[in-house]
């Protein structure tokens, strides 16, 4: 799933790439992932765009009045062409979802796809982006610079949560899914099952800290890469995550998982739990 990082990857590529740029059509390949219906996507068309943002993991591009939203879920992705393909889209089952074609320079655009059987993409043509439910609910975003070690702090605070699930969760922090939050406990040498509400001064700036500098040498590792290498670029990146089985590369343990009906978590023992493996999560409690 594109988490923070590759959606603020997309989101300095596309600016760079449509700002200024006047949609000549769009194709709604995919209608079950419009979420919205009035005004029509293809209100787009004759508009120039005039920004691209990011609010945690859902992407932004405006034309005026109007913000074309979206959230990639899991299997979700933006791919842009210098030349798209001459005839027009066919509703179909394969991965295109939507299609964009810009008046310059003529068959540039992008599309946005979703691969599996999970269709969970999501697209929202609306006039405030705070009208997406998701968008509303967003907790700080790691990179505003309101988000302060005594913000962090507080949202801890009285939080009764396994620090993982307090992690992913969007409400709390804008942007960390089920990759980050691997991957910032591993660099803060943290259990994935402790209380969030029982971490103390220490644990909690420690934590603070992990975040900032994990997402951002993440977005650096992707700064100036094509969109098609992102993904790629996201994985060989990763420490833990996605690594069961692989040695540690920072105590050289053997990292290890807990899964979950429809997830799974690494972790590293020696790093994280005090060399202990953590059991079934159904089984197991919160090793300190």
């Amino acid at each position: 799933m594109p988490e923070l990082p590759e959606v603020e990857a997309l989101s300095r590529f596309l600016g760079d790439e449509l700002v200024g740029k006047t949609v000549e059509r769009v194709y709604p390949v995919a209608v079950h992932a419009l979420k919205t219906y009035d005004p029509a996507v293809t209100a787009f068309e004759g508009r120039a765009f005039d920004g691209v943002e990011r609010h945690g993991k859902f992407l932004d591009l405006r034309a005026g009045d109007l913000h074309l939203v979206m959230h990639l879920a899991r299997a979700g992705w933006v791919r842009w062409s210098e030349k798209l393909a001459d005839a027009p889209p066919r509703p179909g089952k394969g991965p295109l979802a939507l299609r964009v074609r810009l008046a310059e320079p003529a068959n540039s655009g992008f599309d946005v796809t979703e691969a599996g059987t999970q269709k969970k993409l999501a697209v929202y043509v609306v006039r405030d982006p705070q009208e997406v439910p998701g968008v509303a609910r967003l907790g700080p975003d790691p990179f505003d610079p309101a988000f302060s070690p005594a913000v962090f702090a507080a949202l801890l605070t009285g939080e009764r949560r396994q620090i993982k699930g307090v992690l992913r969760d969007q409400s709390v922090i804008a942007g960390i899914g089920n990759a980050y939050s691997d991957e910032i406990l591993h660099a803060a040498r943290m259990s994935p099952f402790k209380l969030a509400a029982k971490l103390d001064q220490e644990e909690v700036g420690r934590l603070y800290e992990a975040i900032g500098t994990t997402l951002a040498d993440a977005v650096e590792r992707s700064r100036g890469l094509p969109l098609r290498e992102l993904k790629a670029e996201k994985k060989s990146g990763l420490r833990v995550h996605g690594r069961k089985g692989e040695t540690c590369p920072v105590c050289g343990d053997t990292i290890r998982e807990v899964s979950f009906s429809d997830s799974a978590l690494q972790y590293c023992p020696s790093c994280q739990t005090g060399g202990k493996p953590l059991a079934d999560r159904r089984l197991s409690r919160l090793l300190k």
